[in-house]
């Protein structure tokens, strides 16, 4: 099924343009600084969000399919871009951060299985980026627990 996106500058001299998705979602991109206006992320931006959100998904299912029933999930993104142009992102670090009685085999296996094999945007992006994905989880009463999932990407 093909995806379509429609972007229309309202006036060419801002670096501000409104997507309009296949779906019809609207989503306001802008090139911040100098030359945007601020209303809305960057490109870059964008698809660290859009990253976010596919993986999280991902896990969010997968949590509830193991019947694991976390108190709050939040996923931080950050990433590192090139020196040189087009300044791609050269590594991505995912945080999941989850509260609750949740098994750490069950959280490991969730994020392991987003990140190899069901989240189309971490596949996309692990051709050419190495995307490294951790969890943080906070159980009551217990010290908060860390660790390394899986790192994908270029070999």
């Amino acid at each position: 099924m093909p995806h379509e996106v429609l972007a229309t500058f309202a006036d060419l001299s801002v670096m501000s343009v409104e997507v309009v998705t296949g779906s019809g979602h609207k989503l306001l991109l802008d090139a911040g600084g100098d030359e945007g206006e601020g209303g809305g992320p960057g490109p870059k931006e964008a698809l660290l969000a859009a990253l976010a959100g596919c993986t999280s998904m991902d896990v969010a299912t997968i949590l509830r399919k193991k019947r694991q029933r976390p108190t709050g999930y939040q996923i931080a993104v950050s990433a590192e871009s090139a020196k040189d142009h087009p300044r791609v992102f050269v590594r991505i670090s995912l945080e999941h951060r989850v509260s609750g009685e949740v098994e750490v085999e069950a959280l490991r296996r969730s994020i392991e299985l987003s990140a190899t094999r069901y989240c189309p945007v971490s596949a996309m992006l692990s051709a050419s980026v190495t995307i490294e994905h951790r969890y943080r989880l906070v159980r009551e009463g217990e010290p908060a627990r860390s660790e390394l999932v899986v790192v994908t990407g270029p070999h």
